[in-house]
C-alpha cells in the first residue's frame, strides 16, 4: 500500500456524509425486494441478493446496518427498521448451537440496541433492556460451549468440527466478552462455572500462537504477519496438527479476509482488556500476544496490498503473479487473472484504525501510520468504483468476494474474476468502517461494550 501520510479522517467528511444516504437507500431497497422465505441473504448476483445454505451468519448484518445508520444519522425510520427486524427475526441465532458466528449476527443487532438504549438514542423502559442484555448473555454462553480443550489452551471451534479452529472467531468471540461485561458465566455439567472473559481470552491466545504467523520459522513459509484461515488440532492427544484454508487458496497462503478479522479482532480485544474493570491474571502477557499479533497482521496487510488499500482475495493466489508488482498500483478490478476482495479491505481497514487508536501514547509514529493506512483505504471504498451507486443494486459496497475455490462467486458476462457484486459481511462492515470513521470525526470513539450497562 501507499499510504497517503497527509490524509486526515476530516478530509472524508462530505464522502461520508453522502455515503450514509446511499446506504440508508439500499437498506429501503433490499427491505421492500428481497424475499425473506429464501433465508438470510448473503451476497448479490447482477446486484440481486441471493442466499448461499452454509450457515446462516449473515442475517445480523442485515439488521445490523440500518441500526448503525440510525445512531450514525438520527434517522428515526432506520431505528424502528432495525428494532423490529431483529426482534422479530433474531431469536434462533440465540440458541444455535451449530455456528461460531454469534458475535457476528447478535452482536451487530442485541448489542447495538442494547447500547443505543443506554444512550437514549433508542427510548427503552428498563424490561426492554433487560431482553436484550439477556440475549447477548444466552448467546455468549451458548457460543463458548463450543469448546475444545488442547495441550497448552483451548478454542472455540468452528462449524467444521472440534478439530478446527477458524481465524475469523478471533471476532466472534466479542459476543463472550459483552456477556461477561453484564456479568454472565456459563454454567456447564454438574454445575462447573465457566468464567466467560477466561474462556475468550484462552481462545485468543490460541490463536494468537497458531494462526497468526511471525517470521520465526514455524514453517518453511512463515512470514512475520502470515494468517492461516483454519488450524486443524488432534483432538485425541490435544496436538497442533497444521494450518489449513476453508476459502482461502491454502493453508501456506494468507485469504485476505481471514488476515482482516484477524487485523480488527485482536485490537478490539486489547480494547475490551485496557478497561479499568478488567481483572485477569497474567494480562500483560496476553495484552503483549495480541498486540504482537495485531501488529503482525495490519504490516502484512500493507506489505501485501494495492496500492491504494484494496488486497487480493489471496496474497498467494496461484494466478496472480501474471499481475506483477500488484502493491506499487491500484487494485486492478477487472483483471484477468484473481479477484479482489472489498470486503477484507473493510474489514481490515478497522482493524488499522483500532490499532493506530492503541498505540496513540505509546508509540505515536506507528499510530499514524496506521491511521493514514485506514483511512486511505477507506477513501479508495469510498469513490464511486466501490460503492454500488447504480439505483437497482441492492448492495452497498461492491467486489466483495464470498468462496472463489468453491466457485460461488458471479462473474460478470466477458469477465474472468467475479467483480460488481456485493456482500451482507462487506456492507455491514462498510457501513461499521464509516461510524468509525464518523465518530472518531466527531472526536468521539465506537467500541462494542460501550454503554452495555
Amino acid at each position: 500500500m501507499i499510504i497517503d501520510s497527509h490524509i486526515k479522517g476530516s478530509d472524508l467528511n462530505e464522502s461520508l456524509k453522502n455515503f450514509w444516504d446511499l446506504a440508508k437507500t439500499k437498506v429501503e431497497i433490499l427491505n421492500k425486494k428481497y424475499d425473506a422465505s429464501q433465508g438470510a441473504p448473503v451476497f448479490t448476483i447482477n446486484g440481486e441478493y441471493t442466499t448461499r445454505g452454509w450457515t446462516e451468519w449473515t442475517q445480523g448484518f442485515q439488521f445490523g446496518i440500518p441500526l448503525l445508520i440510525a445512531e450514525a444519522t438520527g434517522d428515526k425510520d432506520m431505528l424502528a427498521l432495525g428494532k423490529e427486524k431483529t426482534v422479530s427475526n433474531m431469536a434462533h441465532h440465540l440458541s444455535h448451537f451449530g455456528v461460531h458466528d454469534h458475535g457476528f449476527n447478535n452482536l451487530s443487532t442485541y448489542g447495538n440496541l442494547l447500547r443505543m438504549s443506554n444512550q437514549n438514542i433508542l427510548e427503552a423502559s428498563k424490561e426492554e433492556k433487560d431482553f436484550y442484555k439477556l440475549a447477548i448473555s444466552m448467546s455468549g454462553s451458548i457460543q463458548s460451549k463450543r469448546w475444545t480443550d488442547v495441550k497448552d489452551g483451548g478454542f472455540i471451534y468452528s462449524f467444521n468440527g472440534p478439530h478446527s479452529l477458524f481465524i475469523d472467531t478471533i471476532r466472534t468471540t466479542r459476543i463472550l466478552l459483552a456477556a461477561h461485561k453484564l456479568g454472565h458465566r456459563l454454567l456447564d455439567e454438574n454445575d462447573k462455572q465457566i468464567d466467560l472473559l477466561q474462556r475468550a481470552v484462552i481462545h485468543g491466545m490460541t490463536t494468537a500462537k497458531y494462526a497468526v504467523f511471525y517470521g520465526e520459522g514455524r514453517d518453511t513459509y512463515d512470514t512475520w504477519g502470515r494468517v492461516a484461515h483454519e488450524s486443524i488440532f488432534n483432538t485425541n492427544d490435544g496436538n497442533y496438527r497444521c494450518p489449513n484454508s476453508q476459502q482461502g487458496f491454502s493453508g501456506f497462503t494468507t485469504w485476505t479476509r481471514g488476515l482482516a478479522w484477524a487485523m480488527v479482532g485482536f485490537p478490539e480485544f486489547l480494547e475490551y482488556l485496557n478497561e479499568d474493570s478488567v481483572d485477569y491474571e497474567g494480562i500483560e502477557e496476553v495484552k503483549a500476544s495480541f498486540l504482537k499479533a495485531a501488529k503482525a497482521t495490519c504490516d502484512f496487510y500493507i506489505e501485501n496490498t494495492s496500492s491504494d488499500g484494496i488486497p487480493y482475495w489471496d496474497t498467494g493466489a496461484p494466478n496472480l503473479h501474471h499481475l506483477g508488482k500488484y502493491q506499487d498500483r491500484k487494485a486492478e478490478i477487472h483483471n484477468d487473472f484473481e479477484p479482489i476482495d472489498s470486503s477484507a479491505a473493510a474489514i481490515g481497514a478497522q482493524g488499522l484504525l483500532r490499532l493506530s487508536n492503541l498505540l496513540k501514547e505509546s508509540d505515536p509514529t506507528a499510530a499514524k501510520k496506521y491511521e493514514q493506512a485506514g483511512f486511505t483505504t477507506l477513501r479508495t471504498l469510498l469513490t464511486n468504483a466501490y460503492l454500488a451507486v447504480e439505483p437497482a443494486h441492492q448492495g452497498i459496497l461492491k467486489h466483495s468476494v464470498y468462496h472463489w475455490p468453491n466457485g460461488w462467486d458471479h462473474i460478470p458476462e466477458g469477465q474472468k474474476v467475479p467483480a460488481n457484486e456485493s456482500s451482507m459481511w462487506g456492507d455491514y462492515h462498510m457501513v461499521e468502517l464509516c461510524f468509525l470513521a464518523h465518530k472518531m470525526n466527531q472526536e468521539s470513539y465506537y467500541t462494542f461494550f460501550d454503554h452495555l450497562y
